[in-house]
């Protein structure tokens, strides 16, 4: 650790942030950073694994403090409930970090903050879980198998139990454990400046670890590095970081040399530069999203991929375009979802989502989907889409949508579970019939 910053004090803020103030995870983690990334790789690499780490695994963290505490976690002031959590994450999970100097560290943190009046509570919850880590008892697998699942792997009881009645016990086991797998960068070649061959051997040269994806030629992981934007091949727009779920939805388009291409929801602008890239310099993606700064995103990305048929659009999609009315050759609605298939990559979701904003969620698709079908010309193709596991936002979506507009067919649907290096992700492909 350096002398001149904390670094658990920035893992505080950033949890803080996250669960006191409702930031994304991913936001207010890369937010600190970027403000810090003159520290060295190493203490870096604790604020990530420890803030991550710890919002993986609130719900485990909250049990286990529980057992050991007269007070219960919803009742403790959040700063002196978050300096618990990552501490007792420091002492489950990261052997290269002392118990002694977890304890000890929890402690400084609650004085540093202005607790020091609680000092003696931190010192002995943190001590007694030190003492006592192989014998706190967890949910029995066979007895409560929900509640299992919900301190196993972190998610809500609602979440362990839906899931478990839509999918079955082992599919929701297996997909809640890929959650908490390390992470990884899965990106995509961009094919009109570089080649797969030529992108790995600049990437290594770089001192990345790259695994290559076996599902998508033109894909590949990435382990092992600082920043993106430390990267020249990133900076050069080489490659561009995107699920193999997202690529794989983008082949289904069956995109052709100067097809015209809508995206409603687009920001930040993966599948949109993707079909761009596929049209190889014809025909035209227009990239729309709800705000200017999401527009903003979409042409940084432009910008840096160097995609000349590809343009930004700032359009409400649940306002009709009278002047796109069956323009497009194919239509992109990758729409607002419950973003359960990415927990993985932003754990905040599971804490946030809630069974109601589910069901506004599909409404607000079908309200959506009533407006921008109508941008497909006859015989072109509608790709619908979420990055969620859900039937009443996917399955169910897609069989309202063939059944209320019956002049789109439906040629494919296809849910994925989340594992390690997939999103869970699905996609409904519609054609517009020639009648």
């Amino acid at each position: 650790m350096t002398d001149r910053v904390n670094t658990r004090e920035l893992i505080l803020e950033i949890l803080l942030q996250v669960t006191r103030e409702q930031e994304y995870s991913h936001i207010a983690i890369r937010g600190v950073l970027d403000k810090y990334r003159y520290l060295p790789k190493q203490d870096r690499a604790f604020i990530l694994r420890v803030s991550e780490g710890t919002l993986e695994r609130l719900i485990e963290m909250d049990y286990m403090i529980n057992q050991v505490s007269k007070t219960k976690v919803n009742k403790m002031k959040s700063v002196i409930r978050n300096i618990l959590r990552m501490g007792v994450y420091q002492l489950k999970y990261m052997d290269a970090v002392p118990d002694r100097a977890a304890c000890n560290e929890a402690v400084k943190l609650a004085v540093r903050k202005g607790f020091g009046g609680l000092k003696g509570f931190v010192n002995g919850v943190m001590r007694n879980i030190s003492r006592n880590l192989s014998q706190l008892h967890f949910p029995d697998p066979d007895k409560n198998p929900l509640e299992y699942l919900s301190v196993q792997y972190s998610v809500p009881m609602w979440l362990a139990e839906k899931w478990t009645t839509d999918y079955g016990y082992e599919n929701a086991r297996q997909s809640f454990e890929s959650f908490l797998a390390p992470s990884v960068t899965s990106v995509r070649t961009n094919l009109t400046l570089t080649t797969p061959e030529k992108l790995k051997a600049q990437l290594l040269a770089e001192g990345v670890t790259v695994l290559e994806n076996p599902r998508v030629d033109y894909g590949m992981f990435l382990f092992g590095y600082d920043t993106l934007d430390s990267l020249p091949s990133f900076r050069e727009g080489k490659f561009y970081v995107q699920d193999t779920a997202s690529m794989l939805a983008v082949e289904q388009a069956e995109v052709s040399e100067n097809n015209y291409v809508i995206d409603v929801c687009a920001a930040p602008g993966g599948k949109s530069a993707h079909m761009a890239e596929k049209l190889m310099g014809t025909g035209m993606v227009e990239a729309r999203d709800l705000t200017p700064y999401k527009v903003e995103l979409i042409e940084e990305n432009i910008r840096r991929c160097r995609l000349a048929n590809m343009r930004a659009v700032c359009q409400d999609a649940l306002k009709p375009d009278p002047d796109s009315m069956e323009k497009a050759d194919i239509v992109i609605a990758d729409l607002p979802c419950s973003g359960l298939g990415v927990i993985g990559r932003k754990p905040d979701i599971k804490y946030r989502m809630k069974p109601e904003t589910m069901e506004e969620l599909a409404a607000l698709q079908r309200q959506i989907l009533s407006v921008v079908h109508n941008y497909v010309k006859p015989g072109g193709m509608l790709l619908y889409s979420t990055c969620t596991v859900n039937p009443q936002e996917n399955e169910e979506n897609a069989g309202w949508f063939e059944k209320t507009y019956p002049q789109f067919r439906l040629l494919a649907m296809e849910q994925t579970f989340p594992d390690r290096f997939t999103d869970g992700f699905f996609t409904a492909k519609f054609k517009k019939e020639n009648i």
